[in-house]
């Protein structure tokens, strides 16, 4: 432990660590003091709101608040050193300007370091609940005396939400209309690289490990569209669910979009032999512009699955199935509560059993599959990491080789909690029943 007679604002990052094992919280050494490098200045600002926000995050609540006790003991007892710094040993908020709005009634703020009047003493918004305190510590009711004001919501402190829940409807839409000039676009390339699809007595299948293994079944393929549908309603039904269902479809929209339009280049650019004798798919010329148009349409309105009749050729370099099953397994097990284990499992046997049955199913080569993963998962998680990241939101880099994620993301400042809530109104007659 470190010496107490030292001064707790000149500790070292060893120190501190000292501190946190005498205290029995020595698990989280390696997140303060080596991932963080917190000091003894550092340590006298640290606030429960930073202890539950991000960065650090922590998620069990008996430490928190253990911790959080610690270090008011520990504030108390360098209250000089604190008011040098400017910081406030009573405030729980030390962490600067904290907004609360709701729905409905008016907005209350404090400042740290000044004393600002509460509107009202308490008050609920979308399970955000406030209250108010005085002074000394003490309930306060009405708006008279001098107030200070805490706010925190799913374990979240207010301040890391403000400014980060604006549904931006005319955003989601702009990335809905996106979404659907790509799939049209691939629609029309998909025609035009079945027209230039190998001979297949000149090109034979190319030799795949997979595919040379594994005997065909005649039915998989139905069977990995089967997947997709139930991944499809389980994501249909979060987003309906969510209480930021506009920003996740959004990011869904610009994402699948994305991905999409590199799928158009990659196939265009590069024709490969058809992967299974099985398949009969020989070149075949559409006639004029409107002929490839009504074909294009077909495929669109399809959604390009053999389920709707749809059957192509030549869209290979890598699988549109694949992408579809790993982004919609993605978009499950990250805006869902750690928690719903049965729904992630259920998604992510999902998205594997999907991508076999593409494979057994001989309708792609492996590579195809292996890389529409990869892309689909490093692109996923390169978006979710700079959304994430407010650093990331305004930076050079970000908006030259990420435009449309700098529009998009610019007002969304962290991660998107995973709040739920129903989506209507109540009737007129539930209100009377039950308030």
């Amino acid at each position: 432990m470190a010496p107490l007679e030292a001064s707790v604002s000149s500790w070292n990052c060893k120190q501190v660590a000292g501190w946190l094992r005498a205290e029995g919280f020595g698990e989280y050494v390696q997140l303060l003091c080596t991932q963080h490098r917190l000091d003894g200045t550092s340590l006298l600002a640290l606030t429960e709101a930073d202890l539950r926000g991000p960065p650090l995050g922590l998620t069990v609540l008996g430490d928190i608040k253990r911790l959080a006790l610690a270090l008011r003991r520990l504030q108390r007892q360098n209250q000089a050193r604190m008011e040098e710094l400017g910081l406030d040993p009573t405030d729980e908020l030390s962490g600067g300007r904290l907004v609360v709005s709701g729905t409905r009634g008016p907005e209350w703020s404090c400042n740290n370091g000044v004393q600002r009047r509460c509107i009202r003493a308490e008050r609920s918004y979308n399970g955000v609940s406030g209250f108010c305190v005085r002074d000394g510590g003490r309930p306060a009711h009405g708006t008279e005396g001098l107030l200070l004001c805490q706010a925190h919501a799913n374990g979240w402190s207010r301040q890391h939400m403000a400014g980060r829940l604006d549904p931006e409807l005319w955003k989601t839409v702009l990335a809905s209309v996106y979404v659907m000039i790509v799939f049209g676009f691939t629609s029309f390339v998909m025609v035009i690289v079945h027209e230039r699809v190998p001979d297949m007595r000149t090109y034979p299948p190319l030799p795949d490990i997979f595919l040379d293994s594994v005997p065909r079944i005649p039915w998989a393929f139905a069977m990995a569209e089967a997947c997709g549908m139930i991944l499809c309603y389980i994501i249909l039904l979060i987003l309906l669910l969510h209480k930021h269902r506009s920003i996740l479809f959004r990011r869904l929209c610009s994402l699948m979009g994305t991905v999409f339009l590199l799928r158009c280049f990659t196939m265009f650019v590069t024709s490969l032999s058809v992967p299974g004798l099985h398949l009969k798919c020989a070149s075949k010329m559409y006639g004029d512009t409107w002929g490839k148009m009504q074909r294009a349409l077909a495929i669109w309105s399809g959604f390009g699955m053999t389920l709707t009749g749809v059957h192509t050729c030549g869209n290979y370099m890598f699988s549109g199935h694949t992408v579809v099953l790993t982004m919609l397994n993605f978009f499950v097990t990250e805006y869902t509560p750690r928690s719903w284990n049965l729904i992630h499992t259920i998604s992510w046997l999902l998205n594997l059993f999907g991508i076999f049955f593409i494979l057994a199913a001989h309708e792609h080569y492996s590579i195809d599959v292996f890389i529409a993963f990869y892309i689909t998962t490093r692109l996923f998680l390169y978006y979710h990491t700079l959304a994430n990241t407010r650093a990331y939101h305004q930076s050079r880099r970000a908006r030259i080789w990420f435009p449309m994620f700098s529009f998009f993301e610019c007002n969304v400042n962290g991660p998107v909690p995973n709040q739920y809530n129903w989506p209507f109104d109540r009737p007129a007659f539930m209100k009377s029943l039950i308030g």
